[in-house]
């Protein structure tokens, strides 16, 4: 199963993230981090529809995500990120 950290401090609320995420599973919470942005969120806090592929991580320009995904999700996401192109 496959999980992404979100390292709310660093987030800036540009939303980049959602619009690559192939499961719709990001989106903007109401409240602000520490630096007054509002930050990005798992939605309904359901981590189980993420598929490990990393496209967050991959666009984020402060590097908000850490993802971390078992050997069968690595397998899934390489069939996603060819779907994807």
């Amino acid at each position: 199963m496959s999980r992404v950290i979100i390292r709310e401090e660093r987030c800036k609320g540009c939303l980049l993230c959602t619009l690559v995420c192939p499961v719709d599973m990001l989106e903007q919470a109401d409240r602000p981090n520490r630096q007054g942005y509002k930050v990005i969120r798992v939605k309904n806090q359901d981590m189980s529809v993420c598929k490990g592929c990393g496209f967050c991580a991959e666009i984020c320009p402060d590097e908000v995500f850490v993802v971390y995904r078992s050997k069968k999700d690595r397998n899934d996401a390489k069939n996603l990120e060819q779907e994807h192109v």
